[in-house]
């Protein structure tokens, strides 16, 4: 009896000491970036055709946030906000980069790739970068440059486009032409990285699609599946593009799950800004994403430019099937990830974000300071946005112009209420111009070039 006790006793011993290294175990990143998709575009955010059984199954073991914003209306800022912390326009992000732009996110810029790097973490960067003009070239810095072990990039779209792209670089190596679709591509290389990586070691891996970025290319496979419903064969593409990356997304996660790290991986999903307002492709006679139920697009300061599809799972730490409508955006995942992985944050510069994690285990945040998006080139006279608890105010260019508008209650901004509420227009115009004060003396000036966004003083 007594060597059986004993020997009871030491396999507790071993299992409690195994549950306690499971528990101890480091949290694995993943941040998975949509470019153009819409809030509306999912069917967990209210899609009435298109298919992604997926992102939906996603959302239901994890996190859904209503209320998720990136950084910027429009790609590079908002790309460049999600790895800083920072308003983009404090970074000098002032608009999407074209090639050859002197316009980048520079090397005194510390990112969380950086940071958790410095800590140990493994890190990998797949899919569009678009943080810089001069892609691939010692004249600015690259993805490796802001702290990526691997990379496996384009500097914006995938080209031609995302049909067999011929302009991905793996760690500054051209890699010419590539048959496949885009979506594919980018998680097969992710797939391959995790299968190749030092499994003693934690990692942040950045899976960065161009689904569903005009042009777009979709496999027949997807895109049939909607030839009932579109009203275009255009439309039937772009339905089917948004199936295909929701496709891709669960490769990516069976795969990450069956390494055994399900458990203790926080997965971020979400999308860079609002869905495309332009008609600027050829054979695109209409924009095809959808902001329902928001005002605006892509471009746009209301919700619809700013207001994307969130969505978080982390089996260890988060319960599934929650819905957050707390605000949330994409530059707090700098010091929420700094929390969990116990790594302090930048402490010589203003963070604009704020840890959430109280939010995703049911505590509440508060936040320092409102929500800001500044966009000098935004559709519509509006070009500055704060959000303070339930409330948002628009202004023009010249802070003589305002909207106020209460979200939790008109989610579609369409009664202005600055007229009716004196008080809370007062209190959130100085929050504003406080802030706008702070964007503007910090912004660097470009020399003139392409795209440059803020004209260099003479």
């Amino acid at each position: 009896m007594f060597r059986w006790g004993l020997l009871s006793l030491c396999c507790l011993s071993l299992t409690m000491n195994a549950a306690v290294a499971a528990d101890s175990k480091q949290t694995n990143f993943v941040v998975v970036l949509c470019d153009d998709l819409g809030y509306g575009d999912i069917g967990c955010f209210g899609h009435p055709h298109i298919k992604t059984p997926h992102l939906d199954q996603l959302a239901l073991d994890g996190v859904r946030l209503t209320d998720c914003y990136a950084a910027a209306p429009v790609c590079s800022p908002s790309r460049s906000g999600l790895l800083t912390g920072r308003i983009p326009n404090r970074l000098g992000v002032y608009d999407w980069i074209p090639a050859n732009s002197p316009m980048h996110l520079q090397s005194q810029e510390i990112t969380i790739a950086t940071l958790l790097k410095k800590s140990g973490y493994q890190t990998c960067h797949v899919g569009k970068w678009h943080c810089n003009g001069y892609f691939n070239s010692p004249e600015q810095p690259q993805p490796k440059d802001h702290g990526f072990d691997h990379w496996f990039s384009t500097q914006n779209n995938a080209a031609p486009s995302h049909k067999n792209p011929v302009n991905f670089v793996r760690n500054g190596k051209k890699v010419g032409p590539i048959e496949g679709y885009s979506s594919q591509i980018i998680v097969d290389e992710a797939i391959s990285w995790l299968g190749q990586r030092d499994s003693s070691k934690p990692f942040l891996l950045m899976v960065w699609l161009h689904s569903p970025h005009e042009p777009i290319a979709t496999a027949n496979q997807f895109s049939d599946q909607y030839s009932a419903v579109a009203s275009t064969p255009e439309q039937a593409e772009y339905f089917g593009n948004v199936t295909q990356l929701d496709h891709e997304v669960g490769r990516l996660m069976k795969s990450l799950d069956s390494s055994g790290n399900r458990q203790n991986t926080l997965v971020y999903f979400s999308s860079d800004n609002g869905p495309e307002t332009l008609h600027r492709y050829k054979g695109s006679e209409r924009s095809y994403g959808s902001p329902s139920p928001l005002r605006g697009m892509k471009l746009h300061m209301y919700e619809g430019g700013i207001r994307v599809p969130g969505i978080i799972r982390w089996p260890e730490r988060v319960k599934a099937g929650q819905t957050i409508t707390e605000p949330v955006a994409s530059y707090d995942l700098l010091p929420t990830f700094c929390a969990i992985a116990s790594v302090k944050p930048p402490s010589d510069r203003i963070l604009d974000g704020t840890n959430v994690l109280p939010l995703l285990q049911g505590a509440t945040v508060v936040r320092t300071r409102p929500l800001y998006w500044q966009y000098d080139r935004a559709i519509g006279e509006n070009r500055i946005a704060v959000r303070d608890g339930d409330w948002k105010l628009l202004s023009n260019a010249h802070l003589t112009r305002f909207e106020l508008y209460n979200l939790r209650t008109d989610v579609s901004e369409k009664e202005d209420l600055s007229k009716s509420n004196e008080a809370r227009l007062n209190e959130l115009t100085a929050k504003l111009k406080q802030v706008h004060a702070e964007v503007l003396a910090e912004g660097p000036e470009w020399p003139v070039g392409p795209g440059t966004g803020k004209p260099a003083k003479k």
